[in-house]
């Protein structure tokens, strides 16, 4: 079980940022390895994520839920993933405050693992999940950006 935590400051109203990150759409192309994102219901997706993390890589399907929306504030993201290296299950909360011409987004992610990934140590996936989580928020600025 690990915690991670950081902040982006990303140039568009906390309305655009909210509403880019409740879209699978948005959602699918900022995460890395994300082949396909269904929806399955009211704020429920199926995903389905092709990645590595060390050595071991392999698919996942997973389940993105978002929740406890406040637009344009705060949400929560629950996300859990089975594949053949393992598991993970998550929640991240999400905070966005308007910044002058930006938004400023407090994440906060408890995430836990199993199988063979765990295998690889706290510090190998922690180093991982900062890897993921900057890549992530790399795409999704430049998606922003063409926005405008």
């Amino acid at each position: 079980r690990m915690k991670i935590q950081g902040s982006h400051t990303i140039a568009a109203t906390a309305a655009e940022v909210f509403a880019a990150l409740t879209d699978p759409a948005v959602l699918q192309q900022s995460i890395s390895g994300c082949e396909k994102m269904e929806k399955t219901g009211e704020d429920e997706y199926n995903a389905h994520l092709k990645i590595g993390i060390a050595a071991v890589k392999g698919n996942y399907v997973g389940k993105v839920r978002l929740s406890e929306k406040e637009p344009p504030h705060k949400f929560t993201l629950q996300l859990e993933g089975k594949g053949g290296p393992g598991f993970q299950k998550g929640t991240a909360r999400n905070e966005l405050t308007p910044e002058a011409s930006a938004t400023k987004l407090n994440y906060t992610a408890d995430v836990q693992v199993g199988g063979l990934i765990a295998a690889i140590g706290a510090r190998g996936i922690d180093a991982t999940a900062k890897k993921l989580a900057e890549e992530f928020f790399k795409k999704f600025c430049d998606i922003m950006r063409s926005r405008k």
